[in-house]
């Protein structure tokens, strides 16, 4: 039996608030680690706010999301983080995730297929990474792999989808589970919309059944800026079990969902599937080493419950209630407006 506690995390982020929005990161790398969580998953593009739009271009951005990188670093110590900001690669700017393990940076996951339908608009900012290519990035002197790889963290791997990667066909999740990952861990920027939590309910046990892991979603939270609001989902399955799911649309900063994971359990169960067909020799991504030491689990809980309001008749009233209550109270206060 290996336990292993993981987070899954939403925040309330504001696009180009670098004080606030590293405040709120911090905030929840230290409440993880009160939880006892030794992996916290935060959304996609948490560093800078999702809806910066053409301002990620900025070089001055792009500075102002490392230099906050860089003191997020040190809040780390004894967690694996993942964090999303964009980083700009060979004269491109890419949708990427930070992995830290205990105060160390690791490398950058970079997102392979990008949002740009509906109200998403992502193409005119970012370039989709290419698929099995890993290049370098210099930071402060140091090199460090960016692209599509994963890691080992003593022998338990961890793999990443970026929102949309998920929704791909040719989705990332395939070569992940062929390398035996054991977790896949998805950032997202997800809006909300009548119905699409359950859609993501489905997306979230079948990718966790499919691949044979541990499945964590984070998405984002609140009205960022404007009109676009995000529900806060977050959603942790296991080998097609929901293990839990977080609140939604919660007017706190941040929701932190916390789930006990056997991996010795996963593992077991996606060797008995026939369907599984190991990559040996044939691997599409990279993967990078590094010591870590989890600490001793104890079991907890298997249960949990969602929100009443979640299963009942009218849960299209209640997510439209709660949703525009959100969204004014975060227009005001972010505007700091004196009423609408």
């Amino acid at each position: 039996m290996q336990l292993i506690h993981v987070a899954a995390v939403a925040l309330n982020q504001t696009p180009l608030d670098w004080p606030g929005n590293a405040s709120n990161i911090r905030s929840a790398i230290d409440l993880s680690r009160e939880k006892g969580v030794s992996i916290v998953c935060l959304p996609e593009l948490s560093i800078t706010g999702y809806g910066c739009e053409d301002a990620f271009l900025s070089a001055d951005v792009q500075r102002r999301a490392q230099q906050t990188l860089e003191e997020i670093i040190p809040n780390t110590k004894n967690l694996i983080v993942s964090v999303g900001l964009p980083v700009m690669h060979s004269g491109a700017l890419y949708n990427c995730v930070a992995v830290i393990a205990d105060r160390g940076l690791l490398g950058f996951v970079a997102k392979s297929h990008l949002a740009g339908d509906g109200i998403h608009y992502e193409p005119r900012w970012f370039k989709p990474w290419p698929r099995n290519y890993t290049g370098e990035v210099n930071i402060e002197g140091q090199s460090y792999p960016i692209g599509n790889i994963m890691f080992d963290f003593s022998g338990v791997r961890i793999g990443f989808e970026i929102c949309e990667d998920a929704w791909a066909a040719n989705r990332p999740g395939g070569a992940l589970g062929l390398e035996a990952v054991d977790f896949i861990l998805n950032p997202s920027g997800s809006h909300f919309a009548f119905g699409k939590q359950e859609v993501r309910r489905r997306l979230v046990l079948e990718s966790s059944r499919a691949f044979g892991v541990t499945y964590v979603y984070a998405n984002l939270l609140g009205n960022e800026a404007g009109r676009v609001i995000y529900d806060g989902s977050t959603l942790i399955a296991s080998g097609g079990r929901m293990v839990i799911e977080g609140p939604r649309l919660s007017f706190e900063d941040m929701v932190v969902t916390t789930a006990c994971v056997d991996v010795d359990v996963t593992r077991m169960n996606r060797a008995r599937l026939s369907s599984f067909q190991p990559g040996i020799g044939d691997s599409r991504v990279q993967r990078v080493e590094s010591q870590f030491e989890f600490p001793t689990v104890d079991p907890q809980p298997k249960t949990f419950q969602v929100a009443t309001w979640e299963t009942g008749p009218d849960v299209k009233e209640e997510e439209f209630s709660r949703a525009v209550a959100l969204g004014l109270f975060d227009y005001l206060r972010k505007s700091r407006a004196g009423g609408f």
